[in-house]
């Protein structure tokens, strides 16, 4: 039996590195190396973490726990659901991040059986770096591709993702 299907052309392939989940992953990944690079210049920013950070130890998957981990604290698997992940990923992210001094286990008051991560005083330190880190990229950004145009951009993905 042969293969009906030939191999596409370069120009009919063009498609995979234009489509706009390509071009919002590359952006999203542009952003958060940004933020990354901001909080590692950060003086408020505990030095042994500016100090992981520039080295490029810390990544866009350590966002996920900034951008993720609600303030009163969150179980494993309820955080890993809302950053996306397995909660085998983000168990070992909670483990790094547990020894960087950013985030802590606590019990959890409303379940004897449950752990709640929660941010120490550093990952709240961090916390507000990101606040600020991802304050200058978004205005980066809009300056580079003008208010309007961001506000836009803004306006349709939430649209989209909402």
């Amino acid at each position: 039996m042969t293969n009906s299907l030939a191999p596409p052309t370069a120009q009919a392939d063009h498609w995979r590195q234009t489509h706009l989940g390509h071009w919002m992953n590359l952006a999203l990944q542009r952003f958060d190396a940004r933020v990354l690079f901001l909080m590692a210049r950060n003086e408020n920013v505990p030095l042994a973490l500016s100090n992981l950070a520039a080295r490029g130890s810390l990544s866009a998957s350590h966002v996920h726990i900034t951008r993720h981990l609600a303030l009163e604290g969150s179980r494993l698997t309820d955080l890993a659901e809302r950053a996306g992940m397995s909660k085998q990923a983000m168990g070992k992210l909670v483990e790094q991040c547990e020894a960087w001094g950013l985030v802590t286990r606590l019990d959890d008051p409303r379940d004897a059986r449950a752990r709640r991560i929660v941010f120490t005083p550093i990952g709240l330190a961090w916390l507000q770096a990101f606040q600020q880190a991802v304050a200058q990229a978004e205005a980066e950004l809009r300056a580079a591709v003008g208010n309007e145009v961001a506000t836009v951009i803004a306006i349709g993905l939430e649209a989209y993702s909402g």
